[in-house]
């Protein structure tokens, strides 16, 4: 599967499989929303207007409105891959997405997930 394929699969249609992932788990849509928007800067109306547009997934991220800095504390292996060593930065976007996803479903509490800072 190449990058571009990828790219190309529309947010609306990856998004009920991360709300099914957590569900599955005993987790939540709205914590999954709540990944989002700490990732992307989304709230729930851009959100909403992403997933009803059928925005791809290059472009839900390209068109974010703030990428969260912290996001790049997120390390470990996705799909067999390092995410701190994919160098594509769209690829590496949505794998960090897909690990934050997979950490909710793996029952991890969500100030680990969202690497707030221990007080």
């Amino acid at each position: 599967m190449t990058n571009q394929r990828v790219y190309n699969y529309s947010f609306a249609s990856i998004y009920p499989l991360y709300v099914t992932k957590a569900e599955r788990k005993s987790r939540t849509r709205q914590e999954v929303d709540q990944i989002l928007f700490w990732l992307t800067g989304h709230d729930r109306q851009s959100l909403d207007q992403a997933i009803a547009s059928g925005v791809t997934l290059e472009n839900f991220f390209a068109q974010a409105p703030a990428m969260n800095p912290a996001r790049s504390l997120v390390t470990g292996v996705i799909c067999g891959v390092r995410v701190e060593e994919i160098a594509e930065p769209t690829m590496r976007e949505i794998r960090i997405m897909d690990k934050l996803i997979d950490e909710l479903a793996k029952g991890r509490s969500m100030a680990k997930i969202l690497r707030t800072p221990a007080a």
